[in-house]
């Protein structure tokens, strides 16, 4: 798999062009629509067992970790958000994909998912042994792609000219910092650390360019 795509593509195929441009966005979106394909038409029964199998809960990573860690990227809890699902990858993922090339997307995003499902179920570990939520939070279903997208939406944010930047960054922080505050669930502490993580692989974008050329001594 081809780490970056020349800036050519294929005018005559925009389709085909746009999806070589980011192979590793449309292989992962592929694959969440045969899962989600296989829940929609599962009975509710074998439904239930392929989203706890799957989850990456701390009953599920005490038992399978790498299965756990890797499986829950690849399944929604809802087949009916697919649609909202594929804009989010063709909006937040491709991009950062074509601009920094496969390995240093995926690189993002799997740190992110990886760090902020074991970050946030350690909360719900201590948690539970502070007898603040039940232990049946053990086996609840924690499946999804919305770390990895909370990552490349943190990382997109370099690829904007200041002083765009600054209001991207601003609504994408209160976008994910705002549910944290109010709710403090577990999942809103991943998609905050996804965030954090995002931003803080600054360094994988020196050297590539924002949509527009920035000036100044402080232009990336």
């Amino acid at each position: 798999m081809p780490s970056k795509t020349s800036p050519g593509g294929e005018p005559s195929r925009p389709i085909r062009s746009w999806v070589r441009s980011s192979p590793g966005t449309h292989v992962w979106l592929a694959v969440i629509a045969i899962t989600s394909l296989v829940i929609a038409l599962s009975p509710d029964g074998l439904e239930t067992y392929l989203l706890h199998r799957n989850s990456s809960n701390l009953h599920q990573l005490s038992h399978h970790p790498v299965r756990a860690l890797l499986a829950s990227a690849f399944w929604i809890e809802d087949p009916a958000d697919l649609l909202l699902y594929a804009v989010l990858f063709e909006v937040l993922h491709a991009p950062v994909e074509r601009w920094l090339g496969t390995a240093k997307w995926l690189f993002t995003v799997a740190t992110a998912h990886i760090a902020a499902t074991l970050i946030s179920q350690q909360v719900v570990l201590v948690a539970i042994r502070l007898h603040d939520v039940p232990r049946s939070m053990a086996h609840v279903v924690d499946i999804g792609v919305s770390y990895g997208l909370a990552a490349s939406a943190g990382i997109l944010a370099y690829r904007l000219p200041r002083p765009w930047r600054w209001f991207y960054l601003a609504g994408v922080i209160a976008f994910f910092v705002v549910p944290l505050v109010m709710d403090r669930t577990y999942t809103d502490l991943g998609h905050a650390i996804s965030l954090a993580i995002g931003l803080a692989c600054y360094p994988l974008t020196r050297g590539e360019k924002s949509f527009a050329p920035e000036q100044g001594p402080g232009a990336h």
